[in-house]
């Protein structure tokens, strides 16, 4: 259907780092022939081991990268599987955020880096997206339905890697659905008012167990924290802003 000469140049740019989705712009091919001449020529993509498939299962390679990717997928990702059994791991992230989007694709090739990665433009937000058997191995809380409407528990090797790698977690959670925001306060000082500003950091999410994961980290790191409603977490205390600031910052 296609020209030899077409078909190396898209795997040309494949070899030199582009995506599949940007080489399917480029070039008109669909994304799924694009995948299959790569697969056929490196069928080590094609069959990619999983650090969960093993005999003795082990935590992925890259335990910080995964860590941050777990926070986003409790935020705003999602686990839908084909007739095939190929699940897609999709982000959705703002399109106010374009380093939030390269972060997030950066963590999902880190955490199974023989897989492709593309982004697709929705209405204000790009979803983040990658295909392999094993994304079910990976988040074990993938299920029907909204998170918020079933139970969200980690398994033993997740609460495992969170507990050490904690700011991995609580950035990919705020990255998701968190912000850092300046609040203000009118006091009066000499019988006069007068306005205060201070930064603050907000999590929001309608799961009760995704904010009380959110919370127990925050207690391991020493932020100190608050529920003002029923889905907000905040964080104000000038110390503990200026702890997520070390680690975290506002979203870009």
């Amino acid at each position: 259907m296609y020209k030899h000469s077409v078909r190396a140049q898209a795997l040309r740019l494949l070899e030199r780092g582009h995506s599949l989705n940007s080489v399917s712009k480029q070039t008109g091919i669909s994304r799924s022939a694009i995948r299959g001449w790569r697969d056929r020529i490196d069928p080590v993509r094609a069959v990619a081991t999983c650090c969960r498939c093993q005999d003795l299962p082990t935590a992925p390679p890259d335990p910080a990268a995964y860590c941050y990717l777990l926070g986003l997928y409790l935020g705003d990702g999602c686990l839908s599987r084909s007739t095939k059994g190929v699940y897609t791991l999709r982000i959705a992230c703002a399109d106010a955020w374009p380093g939030l989007q390269d972060a997030c694709e950066t963590a999902l090739r880190t955490v199974l880096p023989h897989n492709s990665v593309w982004r697709t433009q929705c209405p204000g937000c790009v979803a983040v997206s990658g295909s392999s058997k094993h994304w079910s191995c990976l988040f074990p809380q993938h299920g029907a339905g909204k998170k918020h409407e079933r139970a969200i528990v980690l398994a033993g090797w997740q609460r495992d890697l969170v507990a050490e790698f904690s700011w991995e977690f609580v950035r990919g959670l705020i990255h998701s659905d968190g912000c850092r925001i300046t609040n203000w306060t009118v006091r009066t000082v000499n019988r006069e008012p007068k306005r205060y500003e201070y930064p603050r950091y907000f999590f929001t999410n309608k799961s009760a167990d995704i904010r009380d994961l959110y919370c127990e980290a925050l207690d391991r790191l020493g932020v100190a924290w608050k529920r003002p409603n029923a889905y907000n977490i905040s964080v104000a205390r000038k110390a503990s802003v200026a702890l997520m600031d070390a680690h975290i910052g506002p979203k870009y």
